[in-house]
């Protein structure tokens, strides 16, 4: 009598997305202020005399509580919070997804085919990524750039996030909301391409530590932020694009500038994603849909 195979697992989606949409929201919740410093930070330029707007991390927390108060930390959340849950949701979904489709017959998943799926899961999250970044940027760098104004004896006009919408499609599009597109794939695909393998060899190692993971993509994401605050500062430059961003900021900022808000990009992403990641496998979305866990 021959021996009965034992069922193959089935990939659901519907459960995975939900548990990343959920994971995504507590995690953003927790971190946001420090996100909001890191922006701050990569946005800054130096002065002709070495004169900085924030002399560091601490420093840029302070000025913001004193000018904006508590809430002010969470300038621009409302719309991270509302579009995280899909960015989360295509991020760690269509990871599992893709690992769960490259899987060789014999059940292993070699490193080349992780990173593959890790990239893929990158590549489709920027759809969601470009245009929530490049709202959230301009909320968060708003004080920053009303601090200024007020140093200038100049008026600063913030846009909610529904005004700089509107903006950017009546001037140009639908195209206009996917301003640092390039930048930002080259940062998430990168950071996934890196960052999922990583997780899960070290997740069956025993130690859950991919903390290591964000400072390599730093200066990736201080050119995607420089390319997509779109309002700038007094003297402050603008890019044409990921080249002219590199060498005009090499030139006159040095290779220290790829590195601003490097700190606060540890801090953030670490938590970030060991909270989402906890959640996600948590399996609430199993549990509310009646899925097996």
């Amino acid at each position: 009598m021959s021996q009965q195979q034992p069922p193959q697992p089935q990939f659901a989606l519907l459960p995975k997305i939900v548990n990343g949409g959920i994971a995504g929201i507590i995690g953003v919740t927790v971190v946001f202020p420090l996100d909001l410093v890191k922006t701050r930070l990569q946005n800054q330029t130096i002065g002709p005399k070495g004169e900085r707007q924030y002399k560091n991390m601490l420093d840029c927390f302070r000025q913001t509580m004193a000018a904006e108060g508590y809430f002010g930390m969470y300038r621009g959340s409302a719309v991270n919070i509302l579009l995280i849950t899909p960015e989360k949701a295509i991020k760690l979904s269509a990871n599992d997804m893709f690992r769960y489709y490259l899987t060789l017959p014999d059940g292993t998943l070699p490193i080349f085919r992780q990173m593959l799926a890790g990239g893929s899961a990158g590549a489709c999250q920027i759809v969601v990524t470009t245009p929530m970044e490049l709202l959230k940027i301009q909320m968060q760098d708003a004080g920053r750039l009303e601090a200024q104004a007020k140093k200038e004896g100049k008026t600063f006009k913030r846009m909610s996030a529904m005004e700089l919408t509107r903006s950017l499609m009546a001037e140009r599009g639908i195209f206009g909301l996917y301003k640092g597109v390039g930048a930002t794939g080259v940062r998430d695909i990168t950071f996934s391409v890196v960052y999922f393998p990583l997780f899960a060899t070290l997740n069956d190692a025993g130690p859950k530590d991919g903390n290591k993971t964000p400072f390599c993509v730093t200066p990736l994401d201080v050119i995607k932020t420089r390319l997509q605050t779109i309002t700038k500062g007094a003297g402050e430059r603008q890019y044409s694009g990921i080249i002219d961003c590199i060498t005009t900021t090499l030139k006159y900022e040095g290779i220290t500038a790829f590195f601003k808000g490097g700190a606060c990009r540890v801090i953030v992403v670490a938590p970030l994603f060991g909270i989402a990641q906890s959640i996600y496998y948590m399996g609430i979305g199993e549990w509310l849909l009646g899925y097996p866990r």
